[in-house]
């Protein structure tokens, strides 16, 4: 499978593309990022400096994806998501310099596999969003996400379920069950596991 790379991309050389994926208009892939195969990256999507980005992965349209960022395998990152990292945004010290990149530790947010970020949604790191999970868009992430959890709002909070087709769950009979594959999951302390 060929790698396709736009002409108004910016990819740095040290950044590593994976086979088959694509790179869209005006997308930046930073020094030492790694992205797996069949990814697709977005017109004007940002990947910053060393994120690690898994297999079959989509950072749509204007997605800015900041180091030290983790994504796992098939991670949907809407429109213009943000990911953050850094705890203590300034662009100046206390005594009005300049900060420079030495002043400030960057910390990332991490999405496990098959979890989806929707359009405008901002993961303010440093936090873990949990395979399957679901943010809906627009909403602001400031805590964990569990796995397979329905993240909505500003601060986001979680109002059910979803499934690996990334439907809402219905509760039937003690269970969670998917309407589009009738898988079921079990829930137990707050966590849900596949029955």
């Amino acid at each position: 499978m060929a790698i396709r790379i736009q002409p108004t991309a910016q990819v740095d050389e040290t950044a590593q593309v994976g086979e088959g994926s694509s790179v869209w208009e005006l997308a930046q892939i930073r020094e030492g990022a790694q992205l797996g195969e069949q990814c697709v990256v977005g017109r004007g999507a940002y990947v910053g400096s060393g994120v690690r980005i898994g297999d079959r992965c989509k950072l749509q349209n204007h997605a800015l994806v900041y180091e030290p960022a983790e994504l796992g395998d098939g991670v949907f990152v809407g429109p213009a998501a943000v990911l953050t990292n850094d705890q203590y945004p300034r662009a100046v010290a206390p005594d009005g310099s300049l900060k420079s990149a030495a002043d400030w530790e960057p910390v990332g947010v991490t999405i496990e596999d098959g979890a989806s970020i929707g359009a405008r949604a901002v993961c303010v790191a440093p936090i873990r969003v949990g395979a399957w999970a679901m943010v809906a868009a627009g909403a602001v992430v400031t805590k964990d996400v569990p796995a397979h959890a329905l993240m909505v709002g500003v601060p986001a909070r979680q109002i059910g379920w979803v499934g690996r087709a990334g439907h809402r769950l219905q509760e039937r009979d003690g269970a969670w069950v998917c309407p589009a594959t009738g898988e079921e999951y079990v829930e137990s302390e707050g966590a849900l596991s596949r029955r």
